[in-house]
Formats: structure tokens, C-alpha cells, sequence
């Protein structure tokens, strides 16, 4: 029995299975000796269920630019829940060679709040883990990434919630430029929230900053606190469900920090990529909005000055691409 605590990692997909089996091949290669991984399909279109049972069963072999593939940890076993099937009790848990991975189809595309939510709920209900931890499926981990970052949680019972530095998967060419380190909450200005390294006044020179809040992307979250204040709120479907969760954190005491020896690589934005629109661009700024209302109380008053912030806002984004 491993002295670490259990972690239950989760992975959304939706019709991304070349994304996520890269994730869990990284994943497979951690030194973390307790963890669960569970995949959520959101109802994919694509081959993606057929994809993970693949390379489950060692039929896939998964090499990439910047991630070596491993047979010698394939075949594992593969447990798969329907939605409908979610009240049955199944045995995932990784040790050391022992490796598996529990796969929850959802019925319905249900977006990353409820997506993340029937997983988080079954884990906690059957798994009973210390800690969840939320990845995007477009990610790889450094082997250390989740030992860094339990180690520092353990630290402070205060911790909620721990982010590792982020970098882009690929900036040009370039594996080790920062994409996140931690974001500052700002009710005053759209969209209500801003990167830490924009604030000049923030010590990041250590290997502990606390923050804000920490990116969904990759995410460390204390069961204890998440039961205590609730699961990501579904109002929100795709974005500042994290945020969200940072700030009622926040207002029961806990603190939000980030790991910078905890190492995740993102392909930043390719979810909202696969339909970047007119149409999503607005239900980005209404879903920035929201999450601003349902945290500042006299967000009516202030609504004029978002609004010509957003406009400020787009129009220097179309003159640099003039």
C-alpha cells in the first residue's frame, strides 16, 4: 500500500482521441505510485472510444515529438461505464506496474463543467481520493508534475487547489516557453481575470507563488474543500468554471497556489479552436460576463465600462492582425 495519498485524474474528451491518448501515454509515465485515471467521453462523433480501448490493449502505439511511447505498459485493463451504469463499483486504481484506466461514456456532449462533474462524482462516491485532478486532454505531463505537486499540498492544510507552470506544447518550435503560472482575479475589468506575470508586484521567483486562481488545464483539487463548497458550476459550459471554483475556494479561506517544479506542456486553445466562430467568440465574452456577475454585486452599475472594454479590447486585436 503506497504511503502517497490517492489522486483520481480526469481527462475530458471529445472527438479528440489523437489529444487524449498522447495525455495518457504521458500520464503511464509518471513517478507517482497512487493515482486513478478515468476518461470521460462527452458523446464523441469520431472513433474515440474505439481509439482508447486500442490503446488499452496495446494496439496503438503512441509517438510523438516530444513523447516516447512505452509497450512495456501495455495491455492494461480497461474498465468502461455507460452513463446509465455509473451506481456500479469497478477497481482502477495505478501501482506501480499495475496500470489501468476507467472510461465513463456520457450520454450527451455535457461540456466541461458537467462533463467533469459525473466524474468527480463517481470517484468521490467510490474511490473515496485526497485529491482530484482536472487535465485537458490536449497535454502531456512531466514524470515529477503530480509529485510536485501533492508534496507542496501537503504542506499547508490551507491548500485547495495547485496549478503547475505551463508551458506551450509547441511556441514555435520552442517546448519551455510559459503559457501559465497563476492568474490574478479582477472584478473591474474584463474578463475578470488576468495572468499573474502581468503583475509586477508578485514574487514568482520561488517554487511556491500563490495566486488567484490556477488553470482547469491542469489542476490539483483537495476533495475535503471541493465537498465543502460544490462541485464546477454547470451554468458555465465551456469556460471560467475554474475560475469560479478558485473564487468560492477563496472566500471559505483556502489558498490557491502554483508549483513551479510541476511541469505541464498545453496545446493551448485546440477545444475552442475546433469551432472558432463568430458564434463562440460571443459566448465567450457572455460566459466572461457571467462569471463577472455572479461574483460582483454591483455588476449592472459597472456594465458600461466591461463594454467598452471589450470593444477596446477587439478592435487592438483587429488592428494587429491589420
Amino acid at each position: 500500500m503506497s504511503s502517497k495519498p490517492l489522486v483520481s485524474i480526469i481527462l475530458l474528451n471529445w472527438n479528440g482521441y489523437d489529444d487524449t491518448l498522447e495525455a495518457l501515454e504521458s500520464l503511464y509515465q509518471i513517478n507517482y505510485p497512487n493515482y486513478n485515471v478515468i476518461v470521460v467521453d462527452n458523446a464523441s462523433e469520431d472513433e474515440s472510444i474505439q481509439k482508447i480501448e486500442d490503446y488499452a490493449n496495446g494496439k496503438i502505439k503512441v509517438e510523438t515529438k516530444y513523447t516516447k511511447y512505452h509497450a512495456e505498459t501495455k495491455p492494461m485493463k480497461l474498465e468502461k461505464l455507460k452513463e446509465s451504469q455509473l451506481d456500479h463499483h469497478v477497481e482502477y486504481t495505478t501501482t506501480g506496474d499495475n496500470k489501468c484506466l476507467l472510461l465513463i461514456e456520457n450520454d450527451e456532449n455535457y461540456g466541461f463543467a458537467r462533463g467533469n462533474n459525473i466524474a468527480i462524482d463517481y470517484t468521490l462516491k467510490y474511490d473515496n481520493p485526497d485529491y482530484v485532478l482536472l487535465l485537458n486532454n490536449d497535454t502531456i505531463v512531466d514524470p515529477d508534475f503530480l509529485t510536485n505537486m501533492v508534496d507542496v499540498a501537503l504542506d499547508d492544510d490551507k491548500i485547495a487547489l495547485v496549478g503547475p507552470k505551463f508551458y506551450y506544447y509547441d511556441y514555435e518550435d520552442s517546448h519551455d516557453t510559459i503559457w501559465c503560472i497563476g492568474s490574478v482575479v479582477d472584478l473591474d475589468h474584463y474578463p475578470g481575470h488576468h495572468s499573474i506575470m502581468d503583475e509586477p508586484q508578485y514574487d514568482i521567483s520561488g517554487n511556491m507563488v500563490e495566486c488567484d486562481w490556477v488553470s482547469g488545464a491542469g489542476v490539483l483539487i483537495k476533495t475535503s474543500a471541493i465537498r465543502k463548497v460544490g462541485f464546477l458550476d454547470t451554468n458555465f459550459f465551456f469556460g471560467c468554471e475554474d475560475v469560479d471554483l478558485a473564487v468560492r475556494l477563496k472566500n471559505k479561506g483556502y489558498k490557491i497556489v502554483t508549483v513551479m517544479n510541476s511541469i505541464i506542456w498545453h496545446k493551448v486553445g485546440m477545444s475552442r479552436h475546433k469551432h472558432t466562430t463568430f458564434h463562440t467568440e460571443m459566448n465567450h465574452i457572455k460566459t466572461n460576463l457571467a462569471f463577472i456577475k455572479k461574483h460582483k454585486s454591483n455588476y449592472y452599475m459597472n456594465f458600461p465600462r466591461y463594454a467598452y472594454q471589450i470593444l477596446k479590447q477587439y478592435l487592438n486585436a483587429l488592428k494587429n492582425k491589420l
